[in-house]
């Protein structure tokens, strides 16, 4: 699942007249290098979360974006980033199942994630990126399993720290748990919550960007006239926390999600 329907408030002075997962970057729509990603990395079918001119999302880019085919789940009314997840949910089959925030890429290894968390048997699994200025998206606390202990809101830290890449791998039961019908965040009601469960942080050094706000979205050319942007991230896990790994011999089964048709490959994708 992609989520592609937010107001995109701070980013209208800029991009006044689309969706902001729309807005373009070198003459392609934003959303558009979230499904290379997520192309690259074997996903056959991917859900859009639409909402806030949803109609454009769909016209611009239709049931079908290189192999990946596409369906929708539209809101009526805002829901928030987990409502909208709920939401779509019956158009999923896979379990786990991969999500995207719509407004952010991070450079990473998406199947690689994945069977990080199956191996972890966890009920979530959240992309983690360091970056120079964690404030403005608030830090995610890990402990030395890597299980996810808190989450401090923003503006309450300076300078570098550990923040949600904006990728994550949740299990159907997870989901679940999100109450339907009205608008819930994922970030304030949900994550908070699910660190009672199976919730670990997957720790990435790949390079991370937000287009959320019109400075940001400034840089996004530049930023992925860099080919190295859409290689793989290496896992960055301290001494202490060393990340499980494919032991000699073991056989590397597809990721649920990889597959053709429903839900299979990312229904988010």
């Amino acid at each position: 699942m992609i989520l592609a329907g937010g107001l995109g408030k701070r980013l209208q002075p800029v991009v006044p007249d689309r969706q902001k997962v729309l807005a373009e970057v070198d003459g392609r729509p934003f959303l558009a290098v979230l499904l290379d990603q997520i192309g690259r990395a074997g996903v056959r079918h991917a859900v859009l979360c639409t909402g806030h001119k949803g109609d454009q999302v769909r016209s611009s880019l239709g049931d079908r974006f290189g192999a990946v085919q596409l369906s929708y789940s539209h809101e009526t009314q805002p829901l928030g980033t987990a409502g909208a997840l709920r939401h779509a949910l019956p158009l999923a089959e896979s379990d786990p199942i991969l999500a995207l925030n719509g407004d952010s890429y991070c450079q990473a290894d998406l199947q690689d994630l994945v069977e990080w968390h199956q191996r972890k048997h966890a009920d979530g699994t959240l992309a983690l990126v360091q970056v120079p200025d964690a404030g403005r998206f608030g830090l995610v606390r890990t402990d030395a399993q890597d299980r996810v202990i808190r989450f401090d809101e923003k503006g309450g830290h300076e300078g570098p720290g550990w923040i949600s890449a904006g990728i994550y791998v949740l299990s159907r039961k997870l989901l679940a748990t999100i109450p339907e019908g009205r608008a819930v965040s994922i970030e304030t009601e949900m994550f908070p919550l699910w660190t009672r469960e199976q919730l670990f942080g997957f720790r990435l050094e790949g390079r991370f960007l937000d287009i959320g706000t019109p400075d940001s979205y400034a840089v996004a050319s530049e930023f992925f006239r860099d080919p190295s942007c859409t290689e793989s991230a290496t896992v960055h896990h301290p001494p202490s926390s060393p990340s499980p790994s494919r032991g000699e011999g073991e056989k590397n089964t597809p990721s649920p999600w990889m597959g053709e048709g429903k839900g299979g490959g990312g229904d988010n994708p």
